[in-house]
């Protein structure tokens, strides 16, 4: 495995493990975080995607996101092995997710709700509504990887815009669908609680499974051909 592969990975496993760790610190029952709420979850996503990001960026360039590596490959601002990252993604993702499941386990055996334990894992809609679901994945994925094109251009390279470009995207577009805006963010966790001896779980509601995947690639793609045409 080359480094560049190697770090997507490790990045990825660490914006799952804090990610989905504050969505279990403030969903499930008994945690010191229980209902702490939405702005909490937000700013959990930034400083996870912070995290994550400083940890690859030196050696891979810390996409840790399929779409944004697609979005990067259709501008010409990435010309590596996209298939090896983005696999690096999703197998990074369920090892964070796996690693959250350990380390909240107690507190997913006390939580009576299957639809708050899939829910730290994967994302589902608040109003269940296909068009406006996919529109609200798309949207919010084509502000992140335009926006992230953006940064590079301006020479704001880093994660910290990145970190505030999350929170923002969640405080303002994410509260319709819990803005997954990333395939690997949702793919990997959701095989993951598929796949767990979690008590009193529920289907990992794989009707639902395809948007957070196909919507934010569509909407990196979007973005890159936007850029394109502007720059």
């Amino acid at each position: 495995m080359s480094h560049d592969i190697l770090f997507e990975f490790i990045g990825t496993a660490f914006l799952i493990l804090l990610g989905g760790g504050v969505c279990a610190n403030v969903s499930l029952k008994k945690t010191f975080g229980n209902r702490s709420g939405w702005i909490v979850i937000t700013f959990g996503w930034g400083f996870a995607v912070f995290v994550g990001a400083f940890i690859a960026a030196p050696y891979s360039g810390a996409h840790l996101n399929p779409a944004l590596t697609l979005g990067l490959a259709i501008t010409g601002s990435f010309s590596g092995n996209i298939a090896g990252y983005i696999i690096a993604q999703i197998l990074g993702a369920m090892t964070g997710a796996c690693l959250v499941y350990l380390m909240y386990k107690p507190h997913f055996d006390a939580e009576e709700s299957a639809d708050t334990k899939l829910g730290v894992f994967a994302t589902s809609p608040a109003i269940p509504h296909l068009f406006s679901n996919f529109l609200s994945e798309f949207i919010g994925t084509f502000v992140l990887v335009f926006a992230i094109l953006m940064v590079g251009g301006a020479k704001m390279d880093g994660p910290y815009p990145v970190a505030i470009l999350i929170v923002a995207i969640g405080m303002a577009l994410g509260g319709t669908t819990g803005y997954a805006i990333n395939p690997a963010r949702d793919l990997g966790p959701r095989i993951v609680h598929a796949l767990l001896p979690i008590k009193g779980k529920r289907d990992s509601n794989w009707r639902y499974a395809w948007l957070p995947v196909v919507a934010p690639i569509c909407g990196a793609v979007a973005a890159g051909l936007l850029y394109l045409a502007v720059l």
